[in-house]
């Protein structure tokens, strides 16, 4: 990154082929994106996952602080890093980041872009749902299954998976044996403080977009509304959205098959003579 930060990244398929960059949430890692880069790589294109700085095995700031600028700075560098005007699946703080890098790029920066369960405007009560969840365990875990009890009782939509261990890949283990989040949690001081996260700048850059985009939302979420993603797709000059049933917020844990249907029915019409019908 252009201010000397590594980033953790994986490659998957012909690093010929047509590139997808997949950008992750807030307190998640590259390893959400697993299932989504292989169903990709089958259809003949390339996908790269990355850590977002803080998160994983990229690098943490060195000022604890994670602006708009930085993570915007950071897709900027990871669609030169990648190449061939990339398309992204970006979800929550990734898809705020790409909205600001793709909004403020003096030309279009991307070959087209899938929201998931993110738009300019977000439901306050479904952010606190998720904030206080992130800081509820700041002493971490016991073991990793003690993570997924704690991970099951937050979404009890979600059938708790008989194994755990691909889990360790969003948890690290401290000297003392215990296992905390594999994030930086400095990352939630703009949240925790008090203040009041301005959108604007996010809000500004997202209409300036012209890709084509695509916001999926889950259809129980309660971080983006369905008059927020109407609002959204109709200020743009190529995009649209839709649900994706029986998901919340993380649409690939959810609901992956209705999830990955919808990508990739996006990227299709991406790859049509034609473009995009709409």
């Amino acid at each position: 990154m252009r201010d000397g930060l590594r980033i953790a990244a994986d490659h998957y398929g012909s690093p010929d082929a047509e590139p997808v960059l997949f950008l992750h949430g807030g307190g998640q890692t590259r390893h959400s994106w697993d299932e989504a880069a292989r169903a990709v790589t089958e259809r003949g294109w390339r996908a790269v996952c990355a850590d977002l700085r803080g998160h994983g095995e990229s690098e943490w700031s060195p000022s604890g602080v994670y602006s708009a600028s930085e993570l915007a700075n950071d897709v900027k560098d990871l669609v030169a890093a990648v190449g061939d005007q990339p398309v992204i699946v970006a979800a929550s703080l990734g898809g705020l980041a790409s909205m600001v890098a793709a909004g403020e790029a003096p030309d279009q920066l991307l070959r087209g872009l899938v929201l998931v369960d993110v738009a300019p405007t977000l439901e306050a009560e479904g952010v606190e749902r998720i904030v206080k969840f992130m800081s509820a365990f700041p002493e971490g875990f016991e073991s990793v299954e003690s993570a997924a009890d704690s991970i099951a009782e937050y979404l009890p939509h979600r059938p708790r998976p008989e194994d755990s261990s691909g889990l360790e890949k969003n948890l690290r283990q401290r000297a003392d044996g215990r296992w905390i989040w594999h994030w930086d949690p400095r990352l939630l001081d703009r949240y925790l403080g008090g203040d009041t996260v301005k959108m604007t700048r996010v809000e500004e850059a997202a209409e300036k977009i012209t890709c084509p985009t695509l916001l999926l939302r889950g259809s129980l979420s309660d971080v983006v509304s369905e008059e927020t993603a109407e609002r959204f797709v109709s200020r743009l000059p190529r995009a649209k959205w839709r649900d994706v049933s029986r998901a919340r917020h993380m649409l690939a844990g959810d609901a992956n098959d209705p999830f990955m249907e919808a990508v990739l029915g996006f990227l299709d019409e991406l790859r049509s003579p034609t473009g995009p019908t709409w």
